[in-house]
């Protein structure tokens, strides 16, 4: 479903992807882990057709989406950010139902509440929540519409951004597991990057570090305290001793 062939991408002299390569089956949730600033939000940006790569491939189903059928695979696609990003002004079934009353899909107001109430139900918000406005619910109940709205149009690809950043850590494991639930009930495919080792091993069927621009290991989550990896020994034991530099 998605695959990135030495991808490279810059920012001036900041060489931040220095080719990537990662394959991801249909059904199946990779989790990319990796330190601060080491261009995980940069992959995602790429995947997503944001920015664009100075050189490298990226197929999403077949489809390259930053080129000229971009319109038809990102219409296939749900997105999670990592703050949530729902919209301050618009009740909470106004932002789930957003694409279905804004975009291309286009749904009369009824139809689009009534799926809206659906997929609220789905991660766990009840019906007489619709109508409040994101400013009235916890941190967790925003998390909880953005998931909602990342699946409302049933897409193919979902891209998780740090779901569970700011959340305490018996919420963050709830999203976890819901996420987990809607990928295996749904049969999407996921792209989640974190740093939270819980998420991984709650998420992932595969995982892949990186690190100085370069996917450092791949692999399943069977493997994750197998592998002699010893950029992944030291991520997971969250050491400061190992090849990934610290500032101390």
């Amino acid at each position: 479903m998605i695959e990135v062939t030495d991808l490279h991408k810059s920012f001036d002299q900041n060489h931040v992807l220095r080719g990537i390569n990662l394959k991801v089956d249909s059904g199946k949730s990779m989790v990319i882990i990796g330190a601060s600033g080491q261009g995980k939000s940069v992959i995602l940006k790429c995947l997503l057709g944001l920015t664009k790569p100075n050189s490298g491939t990226i197929l999403l189903n077949g489809i390259d989406p930053s080129g000229e059928q971009k319109n038809i695979i990102l219409s296939k696609v749900g997105m999670l950010f990592q703050g949530g990003a729902l919209f301050d002004s618009l009740p909470i079934w106004q932002n789930v139902a957003f694409r279905y009353l804004n975009g291309k899909q286009k749904l009369n107001v009824k139809d689009a509440k009534k799926i809206a109430i659906e997929k609220l139900e789905r991660v766990g918000l009840k019906k007489s929540f619709a109508d409040n406005f994101p400013s009235e619910l916890s941190g967790g109940m925003q998390k909880r519409v953005a998931l909602a709205r990342a699946i409302a149009t049933q897409p193919e690809i979902v891209f998780f951004d740090e779901p569970t950043t700011g959340l305490d850590p018996i919420m963050a494991q709830v999203i976890n597991e819901l996420i987990r639930e809607l990928v295996e009930e749904l049969g999407i495919t996921a792209v989640t990057i974190t740093h939270d080792i819980q998420s991984v091993r709650s998420i992932a069927d595969q995982v892949a570090l990186l690190h100085d621009g370069v996917i450092q290991w791949t692999g399943p989550l069977s493997q994750l305290d197998k592998c002699d990896n010893k950029y992944l020994k030291q991520f997971i034991a969250g050491s400061i001793d190992g090849p990934i530099e610290t500032l101390r």
